[in-house]
């Protein structure tokens, strides 16, 4: 891929979005029909200088926040991000995305602990890395995650599927509670400098743009080990869901997460959804 591939495509972006398109006033003469470079640069807060070196192939270096500006003045759609990234990790040989740094987080879980989860069926209950990829989950899980498109991926991530799939926001009716749990998780990692959890960052920052960037200045709080889940299921309905995360021993930064109704109607139809007899999963109360 040549050096000026990421400019290129800029610059191919630029050109495509009129003034109009971005709330801009459209007088004057213009050579193209696009944004001039110093409207692109106001937008997205940087000097016109440095935009010309990007689109020129001289500064193949961005940082990842200096291309999600980018990419949300230019109101890229979700594939133009990812072309974005696609394009910024050739660029820069994917170098300064992953570095020298504590282990890979894992991507499997011990005998005893997938025992455990076969002794937890029916109920819903999964295991996370740090990332929060999901590592191993049971059956109960797979019917109430995989109707949502959750699974799709490989391997599923519960972050990057409430930030970058459009199907999460219908998913969950309190979609901006549990993003800002979801990242809440990762925040740790990411004031420890974990290098795998800033690949994580740096994708879903350009994938995602404001929904997610906004989210990362804030605070960082604690992330909720129990609490209440809403879930708009497509085959089972609204379901109201009580979670207990509980922290796996070893070196691997693994959760266990079980979820149980929280209320008569909820285990009833997770009762449906699993097809087993009435009373199998009983209502949490109190």
């Amino acid at each position: 891929m040549s050096d000026t591939t990421l400019g290129e495509f800029l610059r191919a972006c630029r050109e495509a979005v009129t003034p109009a398109d971005v709330g801009l006033p459209g007088g004057g003469r213009r050579r193209t029909p696009g944004l001039r470079r110093s409207e692109l640069a106001t937008l997205a807060g940087i000097s016109v200088e440095y935009l010309t070196r990007l689109e020129q192939g001289r500064d193949r270096h961005p940082s990842v926040p200096v291309l999600a500006a980018l990419a949300d003045a230019l109101r890229l759609s979700a594939g133009e991000r990812l072309h974005l990234l696609h394009h910024f990790k050739a660029a820069d040989g994917a170098g300064r995305l992953v570095g020298p740094c504590q282990g890979p987080p894992a991507q499997s879980v011990r005998p005893t602990v997938r025992a455990l989860l076969d002794r937890l069926e029916p109920a819903p209950a999964l295991v996370v890395n740090r990332l929060g990829d999901v590592l191993a989950y049971t059956s109960g899980y797979e019917r109430l995650a995989g109707p949502i498109g959750l699974l799709d991926r490989r391997p599923p991530n519960l972050v990057r599927y409430v930030f970058a799939d459009p199907r999460a926001r219908a998913a969950y009716p309190e979609w901006d509670r549990v993003a800002d749990e979801r990242l809440a998780g990762l925040k740790p990692g990411v004031s420890r400098e974990d290098p795998h959890v800033e690949h994580l960052v740096n994708e879903l920052a350009l994938a995602v743009g404001a929904p997610f960037t906004d989210r990362l200045t804030t605070p960082p709080g604690p992330s909720a080990r129990t609490g209440l889940e809403r879930l708009a299921h497509p085959e089972a309905g609204e379901l109201r869901l009580a979670y207990e995360t509980l922290g796996l021993s070893g070196d691997d930064s693994q959760l266990l997460i079980a979820y149980l109704p929280a209320d008569d109607a909820t285990a009833a139809r997770l009762d449906r959804l699993t097809g087993r007899r009435p009373g199998a999963l009983r209502a949490v109360t109190g």
